[in-house]
């Protein structure tokens, strides 16, 4: 007599490596969007009408070329943004309904939380900044000093 193996049932993300809606995990998602300069991304996305696409050097963001891309893959495996690609440009837009049908009220939460940021700086007179001044080289030297 032989057992029969049940596997779950697999999902796996399109060839440029966008999960389905179904396939979008809440953990990903959040732990995506815990890093400052991947939720900053995701809210300049927002404000854009609907559709809309931006070159990724478009934002500018105090890393290195290398870190970019992480952090561009990172969004792009949680499943929050889509890539197009144009030759040797890439561009990424917001995947807004996939977002709202999978995980409703999230956008809604995160524009919230950027408005209260903005909020409580301009009642104290400082506005919200990146947590990396931009133009600060987050890489460190390994050179010596003599």
């Amino acid at each position: 007599m032989t057992k029969k193996l049940y596997l779950p049932e697999v999902h796996m993300p399109d060839e440029d490596g966008h999960p389905s809606t179904d396939e979008m995990n809440l953990g990903t998602v959040m732990s995506a969007l815990a890093d400052p300069l991947r939720r900053r991304v995701v809210s300049e996305l927002m404000r854009e009408p609907d559709g809309a696409e931006r070159n990724c050097s478009s934002f500018e963001l105090p890393v290195t070329k290398s870190t970019r891309t992480y952090l561009f893959r990172v969004l792009r495996e949680s499943g929050l943004v889509c890539d197009s690609f144009y030759g040797n440009r890439r561009a990424v837009s917001l995947r807004r309904a996939e977002i709202d049908a999978r995980f409703p009220g999230l956008l809604t939460l995160l524009e919230a939380e950027e408005q209260q940021a903005g909020a409580r700086g301009r009642a104290t007179g400082h506005l919200p900044q990146s947590p990396i001044p931009i133009g600060v080289s987050t890489a460190t030297s390994s050179a010596r000093s003599p």
